[in-house]
C-alpha cells in the first residue's frame, strides 16, 4: 500500500509516527512523509486522488497539517482519522457540545473568546480548571480557585485565543489514559497535570467495564478510529476530561507494530466518519479489559476475546457485536459493553478489528 503521512515540526523525531512509519517500511509498504510545518506546498498539485491509499495526520492543535488532510478528505481520499472527527475534538469547546449532546460524562464547559468574559462564571462554579480550546501537551491549564484567583491569571491568558473553563473535578491526582488502536483498549495511569506533586509512576492497569464502556462511546460519538481519552474518576464516578486524535500510545505493547495494523485496515476499510453522527442504529459495540502487564490475562489472540487489550468485535455483517468484558486483576468482573457506532461507518465503530492481521499483509 502507499500511505502519506502528515507530521508536524513538534513530532519529526518522536517515536510515535516514526516508529510506525519504519514498521510499515519493513513490511514492504510505501510511506511518504509531508511536514506541513516546515514545507512550501502548492496546494493545487499536492492532494491528487488515487496517489495514496490513505493520509494519516499526526499534528498539533492548529497545525497546518489538518488543512491538508481536509484536502485529501475532499479530494475523496481515506483519511486516519477523519478528517472532520479531528475538527471535532481538536476544538474543545465544539468537542464539549458534542459530547454532553450525545450523553458522555463531560464536565459543564464554558467557553469565551476574551479571558476577562470568564470573570462572569459564577462563584459557585469555582475552582475552575482553564485551559485553551486548541492547547495539547497540558499548555496554559490553570487550576483556578477562585474569582479572585482568575483576575491574577487573566494576562497569561491572553494571545491564546478561544478559552474554556469547566468546574474542577475532585480526584485523587491520578489521571486514566485510554488508547484506543485497532479495535482495542489499554488503559494507563499518569500523574495529573493539576497535581505535580503527586508522585504516580506512569504504568499499564487494568480496565474497568464502566470506563471500557465510556471509551468505546467516546470513538463512536466522535467518529475517532485511533484516539486516546483522559479519564477521572470524581465522586460521581468517571468523567472524561479530555478527548484526543492519535495520541502517544505511551505503554501501549507493540505500539507500533498495532498501529500499522491499524492504519493498513482503516486505508483498506475506510474511517468512521465525522462528529456527531451516531447514535440512531442501536447496534452495540463491545469492550475486553486490558490487564496490568498489556494483555488480557487469558490465552488468546490480538483482536479478539482474551487477547491483549479490549477487542472490539464484529459480527458476520461488519457490524460491532457485544462480548462480554473481563478484568484481569483487582478481582474479576462480568459484563457486557454496548455502545453506539457512528451511523456515517459503520463496522468501524471505535476502531477496525484489524490487530490479528498478522505482519501488515
Amino acid at each position: 500500500m502507499r500511505l502519506c503521512f502528515l507530521v508536524e515540526e513538534n513530532y519529526r523525531h518522536d517515536g510515535m509516527p516514526n516508529e510506525v512509519v519504519r514498521q510499515l517500511t519493513a513490511w514492504g509498504h510505501r510511506v511518504e512523509v509531508l511536514r506541513p510545518g516546515g514545507s512550501l506546498l502548492r496546494m493545487c498539485d499536492l492532494v491528487q486522488a488515487g496517489e495514496h491509499d490513505a493520509w494519516v495526520l499526526k499534528t498539533v492543535s492548529g497545525g497546518p497539517g489538518l488543512t491538508l488532510l481536509e484536502a485529501a478528505a475532499a479530494a475523496g481520499m481515506t483519511t486516519v482519522n477523519d478528517a472532520r472527527s479531528i475538527r471535532g475534538v481538536r476544538d474543545k469547546a465544539l468537542a464539549a457540545a458534542i459530547g454532553r449532546g450525545r450523553g458522555l460524562p463531560l464536565p459543564p464547559t464554558y467557553a469565551a473568546a476574551r479571558p476577562e468574559l470568564l470573570a462572569q462564571i459564577p462563584a459557585s462554579e469555582y475552582p475552575l480548571v482553564v485551559k485553551p480550546a486548541d492547547g495539547s501537551s497540558g499548555r496554559a491549564v490553570h487550576l483556578v480557585s477562585s474569582p479572585e484567583r482568575l483576575a491574577a491569571v487573566l494576562p497569561e491568558l491572553t494571545g491564546e485565543g478561544m478559552l474554556v473553563a469547566q468546574p474542577y473535578v475532585p480526584n485523587s491526582g491520578i489521571d486514566i489514559k485510554v488508547y484506543a488502536v485497532g479495535g482495542e483498549l489499554f488503559a494507563t495511569e499518569r500523574r495529573s497535570p493539576l497535581h505535580p506533586d503527586r508522585a504516580v509512576p506512569e504504568r499499564l492497569v487494568p480496565l474497568s467495564a464502566e470506563i471500557a464502556e465510556i471509551a468505546a462511546r467516546v470513538g463512536a460519538v466522535y467518529g475517532l478510529d485511533l484516539y486516546g481519552l483522559d479519564v477521572l474518576l470524581g465522586p460521581d464516578g468517571p468523567v472524561v476530561v479530555d478527548v484526543n486524535d492519535f495520541p502517544s500510545f505511551r505503554q501501549v505493547p507493540d505500539a507500533a507494530a498495532r498501529v500499522a495494523r491499524a492504519v493498513l485496515g482503516l486505508a483498506r476499510t475506510g474511517s468512521s466518519g465525522g462528529p456527531g453522527v451516531s447514535g440512531s442504529s442501536g447496534a452495540s459495540v463491545g469492550a475486553v479489559a486490558s490487564g496490568a502487564s498489556g494483555g488480557a490475562g487469558v490465552p488468546g489472540g490480538s483482536g479478539v476475546p482474551g487477547g491483549p487489550g479490549g477487542a472490539l468485535a464484529r459480527g458476520a455483517a461488519g457490524l460491532p457485536v457485544a462480548i462480554p468484558l473481563q478484568a484481569t486483576a483487582h478481582g474479576s468482573v462480568d459484563a457486557t459493553v454496548t455502545a453506539t457506532p457512528s451511523a456515517a461507518g459503520a463496522g468501524t465503530g471505535a476502531g477496525a478489528a484489524v490487530a490479528a492481521a498478522g505482519d501488515g499483509a
